[in-house]
C-alpha cells in the first residue's frame, strides 16, 4: 500500500537527477514511509538512464518507467499515472525548479479543503520577462475560455488524487490542462503558492516557446470537452444553423426581389432579373453547403477521434521496460 507517488518526467536531466532524488527522499520519508519515486524517461539519449539505474539500484522506493524514444511530456505523465500506486500523485518536473518541501504544503491544502487536485502557483517566477507576459497572457485567455481561475498552468509541481486521473486519456499537450479535464466530472481545484528556483544545469528540454502553437490547438479541445463534450450537436448544430439560415435568407431574399419585379413589371421585368450568375447567390449558396459540411465532418472527427483513443484503448506512448522492485 502507498501513500503517496511522485511522477517525474525525465528527458536529458542527467546532472539534475540525483539531487532531486535526494530532496524528494528527506520530504516524502517525513510525510509518510509509505511512498514512491517514479521516474518517466522519456526517451532521454543522454545518461539518465544509467543516473536512473544507480538510483533505482540504490532505493526500493524508486521505480522507473523506460520509453523507447521522446513521446512527450504529456505521454510522460500519462505513463506515470498508469504506472503510479500511491493514492496521492504528486507530479514535478526533472529539472529541479520545483521545490520538494513544498510538496507537504499541498497535501495540507488538500486534506483541508476535500479538494481533488491542488496547483502549485510559482508567485515569484525565475523566468525571462518575455516567458513571464507570454504565460500570464495564456492563462488570461484559458481562464477566460474554460472559466476555470488558475494563475500558473505551466507549473508542473501539482496534487492529484490517485483515482481522478488514472482513467484520463491525455495527449498533444493537454496535461496542461488536467485541471480543466477534470474538472467536467467534478474535480474541485485549489492552488496554493510555491517557490520556483533556478534551473543548476542544462536547458529547458519540455518548456520552449515553440510548444504554443500546440497548446492553443489543445486549448480548442479542452473547450470543446468542457462545454460540448456531451453533446457536440450544440455547438457544431449551432454554427449549422447560423450558415444555413443566412444562405437561406441571402437566396431566399434574391427570390423574393425576382418575383416582386414580375409582379411589378411582368414577365419581361421577371426574365431580365438574373439571379444564377450573381456573385451574392453563389454565396447563399456556399453557406447552405458548409452547413451541411459542418454537421457531417464535425460529427465524424469527433468519432474518429473517440474511437481512436478510447474504443480502441490506443496509449500515447509505449514502454520500453519496467524497473520495479518486488513487493
Amino acid at each position: 500500500m502507498i501513500d503517496i507517488s511522485a511522477v517525474i518526467p525525465v528527458y536529458n536531466e542527467e546532472a539534475n537527477l540525483t539531487s532531486l532524488y535526494d530532496e524528494l527522499r528527506v520530504v516524502l520519508s517525513e510525510l509518510t514511509p509509505r511512498y514512491e519515486i517514479l521516474f518517466v524517461d522519456d526517451g532521454s539519449s543522454d545518461d539518465s538512464a544509467e543516473v536512473l539505474r544507480r538510483l533505482y539500484e540504490r532505493d526500493e522506493h524508486v521505480r522507473v518507467v523506460r520509453f523507447r524514444r521522446n513521446f512527450g511530456q504529456t505521454a510522460a505523465f500519462t505513463a506515470g499515472f498508469d504506472h503510479a500506486k500511491g493514492d496521492l500523485i504528486v507530479t514535478l518536473d526533472a529539472d529541479g525548479q520545483n521545490d520538494p518541501v513544498d510538496i507537504p504544503k499541498l497535501v495540507q491544502k488538500l486534506d483541508d479543503g476535500e479538494y481533488d487536485i491542488v496547483v502549485g502557483w510559482r508567485v515569484d517566477r525565475q523566468e525571462s520577462l518575455l516567458r513571464r507576459l507570454l504565460s500570464k497572457s495564456a492563462n488570461a485567455i484559458i481562464n477566460r475560455v474554460t472559466g476555470l481561475e488558475i494563475h500558473d498552468r505551466g507549473c508542473s509541481l501539482k496534487l492529484f488524487k490517485a483515482d481522478l486521473v488514472k482513467h484520463l486519456r491525455l495527449y498533444g499537450e493537454l496535461h496542461r490542462f488536467l485541471p480543466e479535464i477534470s474538472s467536467t466530472v467534478g474535480a474541485r481545484v485549489a492552488e496554493v503558492p510555491v517557490n520556483d528556483r533556478n534551473r543548476r544545469f542544462g536547458q529547458s528540454k519540455y518548456g520552449a516557446i515553440s510548444r504554443t502553437p500546440r497548446v492553443l490547438l489543445d486549448l480548442l479541445t479542452v473547450a470543446f470537452m468542457l462545454g460540448f463534450f456531451t453533446s457536440p450537436m450544440r455547438l457544431f448544430g449551432a454554427i449549422a444553423f447560423i450558415s444555413g439560415l443566412a444562405g437561406l435568407l441571402i437566396d431566399g431574399g434574391l427570390a423574393l426581389i425576382k418575383i416582386a419585379r414580375g409582379l411589378l413589371g411582368g414577365l419581361e421585368a421577371f426574365n431580365a432579373y438574373q439571379i444564377g450568375n450573381r456573385p451574392l447567390f453563389f454565396l447563399g449558396f456556399l453557406l447552405i453547403m458548409l452547413s451541411v459540411q459542418f454537421l457531417m465532418m464535425g460529427l465524424l472527427g469527433e468519432m474518429i477521434m473517440r474511437t481512436y483513443y478510447e474504443a480502441q484503448d490506443k496509449p500515447p506512448y509505449y514502454v520500453r521496460e519496467i524497473w520495479q522492485h518486488k513487493s
